[in-house]
């Protein structure tokens, strides 16, 4: 039986608990993905599949969710397996949700804002989820930000993802960003992905080409104490990038259905998301799949060459 240990009223699974403490590389998983993100079994053994990929590149992975009121940093198979198989009756949770989580004795499945709080704070620098939540589209109007924003302004985690789901409105999530001090980078390109491609006609400053590149830029912020977390975007490989006109076309078509219907605030972009898999035959939630895995790839490197370079600084100022 797992012995988790106890953190502030967390609770962090041996392993993740045994990396931190003598500096290993760990990387933090969202557990939405897994709840709200696809059906049962398919959730469970896509989550497995990621946890498996993180470990094959060297790290400890962390998913992280609430169950019965405790946060965990670090699911158990059957903790995990528990968490599929409840799928949408587990909250979706943000940051705001936590307390009400928490203090109700319910099960939270976290979004990046909540996977980030909590990462924080168990000293976990480098996090892993398929995209981040942005500025919907008429955002100017609706004022419908996600906290995942706001969230990166505050928290000192490293964010890998695809970059910003493409229901969203990816230039003003940018100028968002921007105005939150967070240092966004693509990875291998200078302009900003596109989710399910690898385009989003949006340049950005700041381009990394290695893990070891990342991770100079993940402690440069730590050493300087900014406060602010950063974007790592990662296009989704080549062979999976589906085709980006069809997708934004079912995007259309799914914004007008969710206007017609009413659908806002959290409920949004599981509304979204669903529906355009439905109008491409399935090829988003494929896509969505591969960008994650390729995703939790480039992280485990990321963390593996960050755990390095602090390594070699711990060495030499003995």
């Amino acid at each position: 039986m797992n012995q988790f240990t106890e953190k502030g009223h967390i609770k962090v699974a041996p392993e993740v608990y045994h990396a931190l403490v003598n500096g290993k590389p760990v990387v933090a998983l969202e557990s939405t993905i897994i709840s709200h993100g696809m059906p049962y079994p398919q959730n469970y053994e896509t989550a497995k599949e990621v946890e498996s990929i993180v470990r094959e590149n060297g790290a400890i992975p962390a998913t992280i969710a609430i169950l019965d009121g405790t946060p965990f940093i670090g699911l158990s198979e059957e903790q995990l397996k528990r968490l599929a198989i409840l799928g949408r009756k587990v909250q979706k949770t943000a940051r705001r949700d936590i307390p009400h989580i928490v203090s109700a004795g319910g099960n939270g499945a976290t979004t990046v804002s909540a996977t980030m709080v909590f990462a924080h704070k168990v000293g976990i620098p480098v996090f892993v989820t398929g995209g981040i939540g942005g500025v919907h589209r008429h955002g100017e109007q609706t004022m419908d930000i996600s906290s995942d924003l706001t969230e990166l302004g505050k928290t000192p985690v490293t964010v890998i993802s695809a970059g910003v789901k493409s229901i969203l409105d990816i230039p003003r999530t940018l100028e968002y960003l921007e105005t939150q001090g967070v240092t966004v980078a693509v990875y291998g390109s200078n302009e900003f992905p596109s989710f399910f491609t690898e385009t989003s006609g949006c340049q950005v400053p700041c381009r990394v080409d290695s893990p070891e590149e990342c991770a100079k830029l993940i402690d440069a912020n730590s050493n300087l104490s900014l406060g602010t977390g950063i974007l790592v975007a990662v296009p989704i490989p080549k062979e999976y990038a589906a085709s980006g006109n069809m997708i934004e076309e079912a995007i259309q078509q799914a914004l007008r259905e969710a206007k017609e219907k009413n659908v806002i605030g959290n409920k949004a972009t599981p509304f979204l998301l669903a529906r355009v898999n439905e109008l491409t035959g399935g090829a988003s939630l494929a896509a969505n799949i591969a960008l994650v895995k390729n995703n939790a790839r480039m992280g485990a490197k990321i963390s593996v060459a960050l755990a390095k370079l602090r390594q070699g600084t711990a060495r030499s100022a003995l």
